[in-house]
C-alpha cells in the first residue's frame, strides 16, 4: 500500500507489506502470505491480468497465440502467415515453394508491428505450401539490409547440410499423431527420472524418441518412477548446450527425431501411467541470429532488453524483456503449445534465480535475510511473467506440475498466486547434491555429522513443496563428478564384477551409495524427489557433449544402459535392483531421530521405519529405537542384502517386538530438537509433542520402543 502511493519500487512496497504483515500476524508464515499479497508487486500482477483480458477477451485466448501466428492452415487449405517485427522495414517470405525468391511474397504491415502473408490454395485445393517445405523470412531492416530468419514460431527446424545453422520445415502432416491415452492422476508425491533423449542409449551416437519409447520408458516403469523429466526438448543449435541454449521455442529437437515421434513418446508415457515435465527455458535464449531471436527484426532488442539489460554475461545469452506485451504473448502461448500439442503434464523452469533477480544471482550468496529479496535488486516484471505463468496453467490445468530452480530461498516462492505468492508447487533444493560432495571430498567417514546432514535435508521453509536429490545432470557433467564416481573412482573400471570379491573401497561406495539414495529418495525432508538417468545404477562415467576440445567424441555423451545386462555379471544390476525396489516403499513418514556418536538416522512413514547406519566401523545389536505403532515389525528392505550388493548379515526372518517400557537415551538430538520442531513439527504432531513434554531431569521418555541390530555400512 505504502510502497505504491509513494511510488517506490518492489523492495520497498513490498517489503513495507510484508513487515507490517508480520507485526499484524505475529507468525512468519501468516505474515510473509499477507505481506506478499499487500505488495506492490501483487497489485501490478493483477493490473497485467485484468488488461491482458480486456484486451485479449481472455488469458485462454491470449495464450493459445500459436494458433495465429506463424503458419496456420485454414478450413480451405489457404494458408495465413503472422509475426511480430516491429523494426522491420519490409517482410518477405522465401523457400523452396518459389525458388527462394526473396521479395516475390511481401508481407502486410499491420498496427503495432505485426505483419501478414495470405496464400490462397492451389487450384487443385492442395496448400500452397507443402509439408516438409524448407522456409525462409526475409526482414529489410531500416538500413537496407537483409536479413534471412526463422519464424519465432516455427514448429520444427532441422540442421542445414551444409553448415551449422538451421532451416525453418513448415510441419503439416497429412495424418499428424492423434493421442491415445489420458493424463495420469498427478502423483501424491513425485519421484522424477530426469533424462536426456539424446543420450540415452550405450551406442555413440545420438539416442532418439523413439529408441526412448522402446527402451527407456519401461526401465522408469520397472524402477518405480512416476514421472519423467525431459531435458532440451526445445530446438537448440548447439548440442553441447543440454538445451539450455534455446534457439526455437515452438520446435522440438529434430536431431532426436519428428515431432510425431515424441508425441508417442509422451503418449506411451501416459499409458504406462508415468507423467511427463518438459525442461522449459524461458530465462534466457541463445543469442544466435540466423537461426534464433535475437536481433530477428534487425533490432537489439525486440524480444529482448535493449542494452546490457538484456545480455546474461555469463551465459552469453539474450535476457526477455517480459514486460513487453508480445514477448509475453509469446511465452504464455509456448507453454500452453507445449501443454495442448504435445500433452506434458507440467515443467521444470530452468534458470528462475536468475529471473528473480537484477544481479541473475551472479557472485551471490543468500544468507536468508529478507532484505536479500525484497530490494531495488528484485525483477518485478519477471516476477510478475512468472506468476501470470502459474496462474494460467494451475487454472486451465489444475493438475499441471510446476517446478523452479532457484537457488537463492525466495520466500513466496511455492505460495499460490492468490495469496501473494508465484505459484510454484515445488522448488528443486540444491543445496543438497552440495552438501553430499561436500562431505565426499572433505571428510572422512567418522567425520560425518548426522545432525549437520539433516539439518540440510530439512532446512526448508514450512508447508513448502520441494524436490530433494542427491545428484542430477549437474553433478554429472564433465569437471565435476557423479555420486558413484565420488565413491568408487577409478575402481569402477576395473572391480566392479560380481564374480570377483569386493574390494574395500567398491564395498564402501556400493553401501553408501544405496543407503544415500535411500535417505534421498524417502524424502523425511520434503515432498518429492529426483534421479539423473543412469545414476540408478552407479554410472560409470561424466557426461561430455561433442566439442571441439574432445574431438567431437560421443564417448561419454551417453548412458551405458549395457552394463545392466545379466550376462556381464556387473554390480550395476545390484544398485538397479535396490534401486527398484526402494521405490516400492510408501509415501508418507514421520520424523523420529539421530544420533551423532553413533551416526545413525531413523525416522518412520506411515508403518515403515528407516534406520540407516553411517559408523564407518560400528555395528550395533540390540540397538533401541522409539517407535509409533505397537506390535511387531519385519525387514522389508535391506540394503545390506546380497541381491544388492551387500553382505547378507541380517536374517529377514527375525522379527522384532516393541515393548512396553520407559526409553532411556537420547529420543532426539536436543541440539536439533528447536530448530527442527520449527520446520517439520506439522509432519508428526504427535511424536513432537512428546518429545516437548518429556522429563529433562531424568531424560526417559514413555515411549513404545524396540530392539533391532543395526549393521554398518
Amino acid at each position: 500500500g505504502q510502497g505504491l502511493v509513494q511510488g517506490q519500487g518492489l523492495g520497498q512496497g513490498l517489503g513495507q507489506g510484508l513487515v507490517q504483515g508480520l507485526v499484524q500476524e505475529q507468525e512468519l508464515e501468516q505474515g510473509l502470505e499477507q505481506g506478499l499479497g499487500q505488495g506492490l508487486v501483487y497489485q501490478l500482477f493483477t493490473e497485467r491480468l485484468s488488461k491482458l483480458e480486456e484486451a485479449e477477451g481472455s488469458f485462454d485466448d491470449f495464450t493459445r497465440s500459436y494458433m495465429s501466428y506463424g503458419v496456420q492452415r485454414q478450413a480451405n487449405n489457404s494458408l495465413m502467415f503472422r509475426e511480430w517485427a516491429p523494426g522491420a522495414q519490409a517482410l518477405f517470405l522465401t523457400g523452396d515453394f518459389n525458388d527462394w525468391n526473396s521479395t516475390s511474397h511481401p508481407y502486410t504491415k499491420k498496427e503495432y508491428g505485426k505483419w501478414e502473408l495470405y496464400l490462397p490454395p492451389k487450384r487443385n485445393k492442395a496448400p500452397a505450401i507443402e509439408h516438409e517445405t524448407k522456409l525462409k523470412l526475409v526482414v529489410l531492416t531500416s538500413e537496407g539490409e537483409e536479413l534471412f530468419r526463422i519464424s519465432p514460431w516455427a514448429k520444427y527446424c532441422h540442421k542445414h547440410v551444409d553448415s551449422n545453422t538451421y532451416d525453418w520445415i513448415h510441419w503439416d502432416p497429412i495424418r499428424p499423431f492423434l493421442h491415445q491415452h489420458t493424463r495420469p492422476k498427478r502423483p501424491r508425491s513425485l519421484r522424477i527420472y530426469e533424462a536426456h533423449v539424446g543420450i540415452a542409449s550405450p551406442a555413440e551416437e545420438i539416442a532418439t524418441y523413439t529408441n526412448f519409447t522402446l527402451n527407456v520408458l519401461p526401465k522408469i516403469k520397472d524402477l518405480g518412477y512416476n514421472c519423467v523429466q525431459l531435458m532440451a526438448i526445445m530446438e537448440h543449435a548447439y548440442y553441447g548446450s543440454f538445451g539450455y541454449q534455446v534457439t526455437n521455442f515452438f520446435a522440438a529437437s529434430s536431431r532426436f527425431g519428428t515431432p510425431e515421434d515424441l508425441k508417442r513418446l509422451v503418449d506411451t508415457a501416459h499409458s504406462l501411467g508415468i507423467t511427463v515435465l518438459l525442461d522449459v527455458v524461458h530465462s534466457h535464449a541463445s543469442s544466435n541470429t540466423a537461426d534464433g531471436l535475437n536481433k530477428f527484426d534487425g533490432t537489439d532488442s525486440c524480444f529482448f532488453h535493449s542494452g546490457p539489460r538484456g545480455h546474461h554475461l555469463q551465459w552469453g545469452s539474450r535476457l526477455f524483456n517480459y514486460q513487453s506485451w508480445e514477448v509475453l504473448r509469446f511465452l504464455l502461448s509456448n507453454l500452453r503449445w507445449w501443454m495442448e500439442e504435445y500433452r506434458f503434464d507440467g515443467f521444470r523452469f530452468d534458470g528462475v534465480s536468475s529471473m528473480l533477480y537484477h544481479h541473475h544471482g551472479i557472485a551471490m550468496s543468500f544468507s536468508g535475510g529478507y532484505s536479500e529479496y525484497f530490494g531495488m535488486q528484485v525483477d518485478e516484471d519477471s516476477i510478475i511473467h512468472l506468476m501470470l505463468s502459474n496462474h494460467i496453467l494451475h487454472t486451465l490445468y489444475p493438475d499441471c506440475i510446476t517446478i523452479a530452480e532457484d537457488v537463492s530461498g525466495m520466500p513466496g516462492l511455492c505460495k499460490p498466486v492468490k495469496n501473494g505468492g508465484l505459484g510454484f508447487d515445488y522448488r528443486l533444493n540444491m543445496a543438497v547434491p552440495d552438501k553430499w560432495i561436500q562431505i565426499l571430498k572433505e571428510l572422512k567417514d567418522e567425520e560425518w555429522d548426522m545432525g549437520n546432514i539433516i539439518y540440510t535435508l530439512t532446512n526448508r521453509r514450512k508447508g513448502e513443496g520441494s524436490i530433494g536429490y542427491a545428484e542430477s545432470h549437474d553433478q554429472a557433467l564433465v569437471g565435476d563428478k557423479s555420486l558413484a564416481f565420488w565413491l568408487m573412482d577409478k575402481e569402477m573400471y576395473t572391480n566392479m564384477s560380481s564374480l570377483i570379491p569386493m574390494t574395500p573401497v567398491i564395498d564402501r561406495g556400493i553401501q553408501l551409495h544405496k543407503m544415500i539414495r535411500l535417505l534421498m529418495l524417502h524424502r523425511l525432508w520434503g515432498i518429492g524427489s529426483l534421479a539423473f538417468m543412469g545414476n540408478e545404477f552407479g554410472h560409470p562415467d561424466w557426461l561430455d557433449f561433442p566439442r571441439k576440445g574432445n574431438g567431437e567424441s560421443y564417448q561419454y555423451a551417453r548412458r551405458q544402459y549395457n552394463l545392466l545386462d545379466p550376462d556381464n555379471n556387473l554390480r550395476y544390476t545390484q544398485l538397479y535392483a535396490f534401486d527398484r525396489d526402494m521405490n516400492l516403499t510408501e509415501d508418507k513418514y514421520g520424523w523420529l531421530a539421530s544420533q551423532k556418536k553413533d551416526k545413525v538416522i531413523v525416522f518412520e512413514r506411515a508403518n515403515v521405519m528407516f534406520v540407516f547406519n553411517f559408523h564407518p566401523s560400528n555395528s550395533y545389536s540390540d540397538y533401541r529405537i522409539a517407535a509409533g505403532p505397537n506390535g511387531k515389525y519385519r525387514i522389508k528392505l535391506d540394503s545390506d542384502a546380497e541381491q544388492y550388493g551387500g553382505h547378507g548379515r541380517l536374517d529377514t526372518d527375525t522379527e522384532f517386538f516393541t515393548v512396553q517400557e520407559p526409553f532411556k537415551g537420547p529420543l532426539y538430538d536436543s541440539a536439533l530438537l528447536h530448530p527442527l520442531l520449527k520446520m517439520c513439527g506439522d509432519f508428526y504432531p504427535c511424536c513432537w509433542q512428546r518429545q516437548v513434554v518429556a522429563d529433562a531431569h531424568t531424560n526417559t521418555h514413555t515411549h513404545t520402543s524396540y530392539k533391532i541390530k543395526v549393521v554398518s555400512c
